[in-house]
């Protein structure tokens, strides 16, 4: 059975920085297309960022050029660099997979495979 295991959430101040990692168990080849998504309180989850297996990387608008989505083949991990902090990203953060996807779309019913999330909250 398939398993994600997100890591690195906390809580930061304005600006800061954060790496979230989503681990990858329980399958012997890499998912197609692993994919960050997040959900605020009251909200419904968005996608972040995704990325395949041909180094195709997708960003929402509200993280271009702050969010860098990376992906670790050796260690079937998948990792979330986030820079420049607001606290409109506060919210929690899970990590989907799709083993057989042509490219990282981020739309939440393109993925069957999910991880419990873990929480980032940046404050003032």
């Amino acid at each position: 059975q398939v398993q994600l295991t997100e890591s690195g959430g906390g809580s930061v101040q304005v600006g800061g920085s954060l790496t979230l990692s989503c681990a990858q168990s329980g399958y012997p080849y890499a998912s197609a297309c692993m994919t960050w998504f997040r959900q605020a309180p009251g909200k419904e989850r968005e996608g972040v960022a995704g990325l395949d297996m041909d180094s195709n990387v997708n960003y929402a608008n509200f993280v271009k050029g702050r969010f860098t989505i990376s992906r670790d083949h050796a260690k079937n991990t998948l990792y979330l660099q986030m820079d420049s902090l607001k606290p409109e990203d506060t919210a929690t953060y899970s990590c989907a997979a799709e083993p057989g996807c042509r490219y990282p779309i981020l739309d939440e019913s393109e993925y069957t495979i999910w991880g419990q999330g873990t929480q980032v909250t940046v404050s003032t």
